[in-house]
């Protein structure tokens, strides 16, 4: 079990969140702070090694996400100060059939973390790493242990995590509930394709380990299983060998089809350790600029990289081409300088009505195309348009849902805009919406961190063949239906 921040810790953040929460009401449905009597229909809230609050910012907070569209109110949030803590109160809410949803980083866009009324599990205090020695195969760490985190403990004994997503500041157990995309999935497939054992908490309140051979319908509703399940508390990672230093390529296309086309090679030949593409307006405001993002390990991982061998045969602008060998962790953190100049812009504060969209190989030009003429620097803001192939076979995990294609694509427009225009951010989720179906009629899915309106109808149509099993597994481990409310699955 990971290791847990002291009770010291914990209570000398209670004197910054105000009076913790130590009873129940079940006729109100509501919750009594220290201070306000103990009646003789009160609930006792069980003793906590962290603190359960109730104070205007706490709430306030956890009602936000970083789409800042949603916004659901809790009536309490746990601090928890150990996995025990954890166990407890959802065994608590259990009984009283109140609702609860865990929270990592809050970089939700759509409200999937929020609970009305319910209670909020911040999982940030869930942040122990585990040993690791230059032979590991696996880390063991905690569910709000950050994706940063992981990857500098395991660096300082020369292995990595073979998956990352672009922006590191997540935590594990938020990506591993959706299932983790990034550059390198088409080498190692998805974070949750790369999880020997889990440790959850169940929707009855039950601390569970589980694994492939070890309850595996629950390890398999759990990864990508959206958090309906069971919440993570604690996961073990593979590992493999971290490369010292990184060749960085961009490759400048004027053409899509041919940007895709040199994409899809790249990764079925396995010539590149990270293919990625970011699509950009010209000065006209078309969207027909296309950068192929490659990277190319170096020793102790691989060879030193070979420019004539490893850009053979593409037919990007050679007269454009940008290459800057890095440090192998100042790769994985490229994004930190950008992410700390939109935070001081404002721009984080934003509205993030993003469009996530995986698209058969064999309808990703026309789709993609498509989308792109519809798209307006203005709707775009100060966001980013990625597309990128990633290899069919590679994904493992059943309920990480994906076109029936071998070579699928992520294509994403991640959207920024001001909040406060509440007509630009309706017209935008209608945008979604449409393009969701688009893609939906030819084979493809959405990938679910973004802001598409979605009903139950959808959700099953999502799932799939999976459905029976999710709906099992829903029925087994959390069969009140308390678990994460905002996704709107159940």
């Amino acid at each position: 079990m990971p290791r847990t921040p002291s009770r010291r810790t914990v209570l000398r953040g209670l004197t910054v969140t105000g009076a913790a929460v130590t009873a129940f009401d079940p006729a109100a449905r509501g919750w009594a702070a220290s201070g306000t009597g103990t009646g003789p229909d009160l609930a006792r809230v069980p003793p906590l090694d962290g603190t359960l609050v109730m104070d205007d910012p706490s709430l306030t907070a956890a009602a936000e996400d970083y789409g800042h569209i949603v916004h659901r109110r809790p009536v309490a949030v746990l601090r928890p100060g150990s996995v025990r803590d954890v166990v407890v109160m959802v065994r608590f809410c259990n009984e009283h059939r109140v609702r609860v949803a865990p929270r990592g980083q809050g970089h939700a866009t759509s409200g999937q973390a929020q609970v009305q009324g319910g209670l909020v599990i911040e999982t940030a205090t869930l942040a122990d790493i585990g040993p690791v020695s230059p032979d590991a195969t696996t880390i063991t760490v905690g569910a709000g242990a950050r994706w940063s985190e992981v990857a500098k403990a395991a660096l300082a004994h020369g292995r990595t995590p073979p998956v990352f997503t672009d922006y590191l500041e997540l935590s594990v157990g938020g990506t591993l509930s959706v299932g983790g995309l990034g550059g390198q999935t088409h080498r190692h497939g998805a974070q949750v394709d790369n999880i020997t054992e889990l440790q959850v908490v169940t929707g009855t309140g039950e601390l569970v380990r589980c694994s492939p051979t070890r309850h595996p319908d629950l390890f398999h509703a759990v990864l990508a299983g959206l958090g309906q399940c069971a919440v993570v508390v604690g996961a073990t990672v593979r590992l493999v060998r971290a490369p010292e230093t990184v060749r960085h390529y961009l490759l400048p296309y004027d053409d899509l089809e041919t940007f895709l086309a040199d994409q899809r090679t790249l990764v079925e030949e396995g010539r590149f350790d990270y293919v990625e593409g970011v699509v950009s307006a010209d000065t006209g405001g078309a969207f027909r600029v296309f950068t192929l993002e490659a990277v190319a390990y170096g020793p102790p991982v691989g060879p030193a990289p070979d420019d004539t061998v490893l850009l053979r045969g593409l037919r990007h602008d050679p007269s454009g081409v940008e290459k800057t060998d890095l440090a192998y962790y100042d790769f994985l953190d490229r994004l930190a300088p950008t992410v700390a100049e939109l935070k001081e812009a404002g721009f984080w504060t934003y509205a993030h009505p993003w469009l996530n969209l995986l698209l058969p190989g064999d309808s990703a030009a026309a789709l993609t195309a498509r989308m792109l003429a519809d798209l307006t620097p203005a709707d775009l803001g100060p966001g980013v348009v990625l597309v990128y192939p990633i290899l069919r076979e590679r994904l493992t995990a059943p309920l990480f849902r994906a076109p029936d294609d071998p070579v699928p694509y992520l294509f994403a427009i991640l959207r920024a805009t001001p909040p406060e225009d509440t007509a630009t951010v309706d017209r935008l989720l209608a945008a979604n919406r449409e393009a969701y179906e688009a893609a939906a009629a030819v084979g493809g899915t959405q990938y679910p961190v973004g802001s598409i309106p979605f009903t139950r109808a959808d959700w099953r149509t999502y799932f799939g063949a999976e459905w029976p099993r999710l709906e099992a597994a829903k029925r087994t481990y959390d069969p009140r239906r308390i678990l994460v409310p905002g996704q709107g699955i159940f």
